[in-house]
């Protein structure tokens, strides 16, 4: 079973930076894809970023050019570098990882203050 445990949310004046993580539990972390996603209160979730396992990368168009998706295969971690905060990032921010079924973490809450 997979587990996932995202932290490092938090509130954060605009034009702030913020660094999530996503720790993985079990072997497959490292070949599997994982992605950040989060959901502002009333909206629905919605897709923020991927990193395959060879390390590409994908980008929703609004975070492009201020999120950087990374991953440490050694921890088994996934990390969501922030930058250039907008208030419009606030939301709850969930780690998915997919292989061959989809794993979800808990969420942590980012909050930007305009």
């Amino acid at each position: 079973q997979v587990q996932l445990v995202e932290s490092g949310g938090g509130l954060v004046q605009a034009g702030g930076s913020l660094r999530l993580s996503c720790a993985a539990s079990g072997s497959i972390s490292s070949i599997a894809i994982m992605g950040w996603y989060r959901q502002a209160p009333g909206k629905q979730r919605e897709w923020v970023a991927t990193i395959t396992s060879g390390g590409t990368t994908l980008y929703a168009d609004s975070v492009k050019g201020r999120f950087t998706i990374s991953r440490d295969n050694a921890k088994n971690t996934v990390y969501l570098q922030m930058n250039n905060l907008k208030p419009d990032d606030t939301a709850v921010y969930f780690c998915k990882l997919s292989y061959f079924r989809d794993y979800w973490g808990q969420g942590t809450q980012v909050t930007v203050s305009s």
